[in-house]
């Protein structure tokens, strides 16, 4: 016998996420043109990364679409996953973004090339406000790990246009060109540290890992403390995408005749102290130990 509790929504963000792709896309050419025309490898740097990032959004775009799809008889959980999948990818990509740019700046140290401070601080201006846009427009959308990737990529392209507006800005007062690469190799590293907890917390998702904020012991002690529940065992609590934590386990009670009652309040228990709201329990009734049969033996005499 199992009883079930679900309240799944969709997770899908579409909307945010083509707002963000078209501000992104748009502008990469822009930077691109700017970068070349100026010789600044931070404005090279971050037009290609906003331009590998406008895949990142539509890659994301895709995964929103298809959350949103029902269960069906292949996927009986449906499609949330690809959420998952699509922040994976992102963050894979970030990593060859971070090792391209800081190849590049390392061999820029090495062999310095003139920079145009004014041209550089104009366009780099200008991507700065276009990237605080889309992190805003994403930042409103909803919290999963795809929008997550996303709003990684755009932090990305943010730090991009600040680091190259500060390096236009030094090279132009004060001609110190070594400011373009290092600016970059410190971006890199910002980068990385937040692609790298972005894996972690996606790559916790698909191995089904209990979620950070939750201690299995604790809920499990919970649930055994709710009136009417004798124990608990097979607990598991995992995961199902990147909004919806999911919980299953077999629960011992005193009467099966009361279970609806206790079932409501473990219910209650679980939404409001841990937010898990997908649920399936099943009871069990109380085994009571079989007193030990012992045969009269007549002893010879």
């Amino acid at each position: 016998m199992h009883d079930h509790v679900h309240h799944r929504t969709g997770n899908g963000a579409l909307r945010p996420l083509v707002i963000a792709l078209v501000l992104t896309l748009g502008f990469s050419f822009v930077e691109a043109i700017g970068g070349w025309l100026s010789g600044s490898l931070a404005l090279l740097s971050d037009a290609g990364h906003m331009l590998t990032d406008s895949f990142a959004l539509a890659l994301g775009a895709v995964a929103a679409v298809l959350a949103k799809k029902p269960a069906d008889r292949e996927l009986s959980f449906g499609w949330g996953r690809a959420e998952v999948l699509a922040a994976v990818t992102n963050g894979l990509i970030m990593l060859l973004i971070v090792a391209g740019i800081a190849f590049a700046a390392i061999d820029r140290l090495r062999n310095p090339q003139p920079v145009h401070g004014s041209t550089v601080m104009v366009i780099a201006f200008v991507g700065l406000l276009i990237n605080i846009l889309a992190a805003w427009v994403l930042y409103r959308g909803e919290r999963t790990l795809n929008i997550r990737g996303a709003l990684l990529h755009v932090m990305g392209d943010m730090l991009g246009s600040v680091a190259a507006l500060i390096s236009g800005a030094v090279i132009y007062f004060t001609g110190w060109v070594p400011i373009d690469p290092l600016l970059s190799l410190l971006i890199c590293l910002l980068i990385l540290l937040s692609c790298v907890r972005l894996l972690r917390d996606s790559v916790d998702v698909l191995m089904e890992r209990v979620p950070r904020e939750l201690s299995l012991p604790v809920v499990g002690e919970t649930l055994a403390a709710v009136v009417g529940v004798r124990s608990v065992h097979d607990l598991h609590i995992w995961r199902l995408d990147s909004s919806t934590i999911s919980l299953s386990a077999h629960i011992v009670v005193d009467d099966l005749t009361a279970w609806p009652a206790v079932l409501e309040r473990l219910r209650e228990t679980l939404i409001k102290r841990f937010d898990i709201d997908h649920i399936t329990l099943q009871p069990e009734p109380l085994v009571q130990p079989q007193p030990r049969i012992i045969d009269k033996v007549s002893n010879p005499q």
